[in-house]
């Protein structure tokens, strides 16, 4: 009787957990209002190059076509951020070619110019011949949450238009390059790059640009930069077709254990901050300013410096010739 009452109960469970009461009380994700908004702005972008003169090389990482002859190089994934023909997409996605092809949402072709790309940002700025054309909502990533639904848009192994969903699962990753970027569960794979990653308010928090992979395709990690980045970096294109950083002339790294503990510097979290000055480059601004091999930069303007990257990135945030307030501390004494 025991086995019986326990097989009906276990039987009454699973019948409640069908029920289409408790299936219509589970949250669902449902995106097909904002595809519809953002996806005619998203480009498809196909890039050639041209075939080298001279002898073949036997250890051609790619087979181009005849010599002298454009082949193809590449697809990636950008979208529009004006109205007459301003595409946004990676620098990676351009590099090195000799003709770019943007196709619409319409299926309309355009060759578009490369107005500047910027290598150290990955970020490159397309034009093309068009007017009227639709165009994304840059959003504030500043609202972004860790957990947040985001989705990506894009032409993944060359399928146009293609969605995928998932969360934010960290802001603020450091990779150790110029840009701390949107780490995203989205499924991105090659041709998703320069695509935009958007909020579910539909707005572009983000651009595509790099997975975490020994495979070379998806496999849960996916890196996007902060849109708020990547237009500083377009407006800067789009004046002058190239990016202008702020130069101190200065090597940083980040503080050494040692002497973290012995200047105080670390957090208590098995961390340090500051940047440790390595080297200084003789007559470039920092050596006038009266920095020295063997001072840690605690801030700049007032804002705490967390490690060397966060120094070269803030620095670089500057144009050249602003001046700047730097706190040091050296051998223990704040400057």
């Amino acid at each position: 009787v025991a086995l019986r009452l326990r097989f009906l109960a276990l039987a009454v469970f699973a019948c409640m957990a069908l029920s289409p009461q408790a299936a219509r009380a589970q949250p669902t994700a449902d995106f097909v209002e904002l595809i519809e908004k953002v996806a005619p702005a998203v480009v498809n972008i196909r890039t050639t190059e041209r075939a080298p003169e001279g002898p073949r090389s036997l250890f051609r990482r790619r087979a181009p076509g005849p010599q002298g002859e454009d082949a193809p190089r590449g697809e990636g994934s950008g979208f529009s951020i004006s109205a007459d023909g301003y595409v946004l997409s990676n620098a990676h996605v351009v590099e090195g070619a000799s003709e770019v092809l943007v196709t619409l949402f319409d299926k309309r072709e355009f060759k578009a110019k490369i107005v500047g790309a910027d290598e150290r940002s990955d970020v490159a700025l397309l034009k093309i011949d068009a007017s009227g054309l639709p165009t994304v909502r840059i959003g504030d990533v500043s609202r972004l949450r860790v957990g947040e639904w985001v989705l990506a848009i894009g032409s993944p192994f060359g399928l146009e238009s293609t969605v995928t969903a998932g969360i934010v699962s960290a802001k603020q990753r450091e990779t150790g390059s110029d840009i701390a970027f949107i780490q995203t569960d989205v499924a991105v794979n090659p041709g998703n790059s320069g695509g935009p990653l958007i909020s579910t308010r539909g707005e572009v928090v983000g651009v595509n640009s790099q997975i975490l992979s020994p495979v070379g395709s998806y496999i849960g990690i996916s890196f996007a930069i902060p849109i708020d980045e990547a237009m500083r970096v377009v407006d800067q294109l789009r004046s002058s077709g190239r990016v202008v950083r702020g130069y101190l002339g200065i090597q940083p790294t980040d503080v050494p254990r040692e002497l973290a503990a012995e200047y105080g510097l670390a957090n208590g979290k098995g961390k340090t901050r500051g940047a440790f000055v390595r080297q200084v480059v003789p007559g470039a601004p920092g050596e006038k300013a009266g920095i020295q091999p063997g001072d840690v930069v605690l801030s700049v303007n007032g804002r705490p410096v967390e490690g060397a990257v966060d120094l070269r990135r803030t620095l670089g945030a500057f144009r050249p010739g602003t001046a700047v307030s730097l706190q040091l501390n050296r051998r223990g004494k704040i400057f």
